[in-house]
């Protein structure tokens, strides 16, 4: 399935939000939701695939064990990160299931928009090539070590475990050479918040023009 053309006459504007982990970029997608932007979050659509009841996790659970399948038959999610952040090839196959229906999922909901712009969220829109449904690319950018801790504070994982799930993805450099715009989340989130503002009002009027 493809998005439709760009000549088409009501293809939106299509903004792919992305940063590491711990970045802010639920923080900065909620405040565009906040100012009536349309948000396909791909975190979402990610946990959705392995719901309970989804033909995917039974296939997770065939190639990554049966004690990651709770009582109530859903998944152990946190266990699941721990494994595959610690086995590179069972990462690389739970993508692999994964990736292909998200972004199907993305393709027909960016096909059923009709407005001026949309946000896709993404923390893996670069390493899973879904910068390719986009128009601009908007990096919430913040140093690495404030990642880390601020990962920590927030979900109660350990270091080691944090630091590992970054060095899988790209480096703060390499997103930034691959950023349009850049939304600074250095300073709290009152700050980003008039960014997220600045940002849309441009967007607004690219869509128009």
């Amino acid at each position: 399935m493809q998005v439709n053309s760009k000549s088409s006459s009501n293809r939106a504007l299509i903004i792919g939000l992305t940063g590491g982990i711990g970045s802010g970029k639920t923080a900065a997608s909620d405040f565009f939701a906040e100012l009536g932007v349309q948000v396909i979050d791909a975190d979402v659509l990610a946990r959705q695939a392995l719901e309970l009841g989804s033909p995917l996790l039974n296939k997770v659970y065939q190639q990554l064990g049966q004690d990651l399948q709770q009582a109530d038959g859903s998944l152990d999610r946190a266990a699941l990160r721990v494994r595959v952040f610690n086995d590179r090839k069972q990462k690389i196959w739970l993508e692999q299931l994964i990736h292909p229906w998200v972004r199907e999922q993305i393709i027909q909901a960016i096909n059923s928009f009709s407005g001026d712009y949309l946000i896709l969220s993404s923390p893996l829109l670069l390493e899973s090539h879904q910068d390719q449904l986009v128009d601009r690319v908007l990096v919430v950018d913040l140093p690495e070590e404030l990642q880390v801790e601020r990962t920590c504070q927030r979900d109660n994982n350990q270091r080691d475990l944090v630091e590992k799930i970054m060095s899988n993805q790209l480096s703060r450099k390499e997103r930034l050479a691959r950023a349009d715009d850049v939304l600074d989340n250095s300073q709290g989130l009152n700050e980003l918040k008039k960014q997220v503002n600045y940002w849309h009002a441009i967007y607004q009027k690219l869509a128009r023009s």
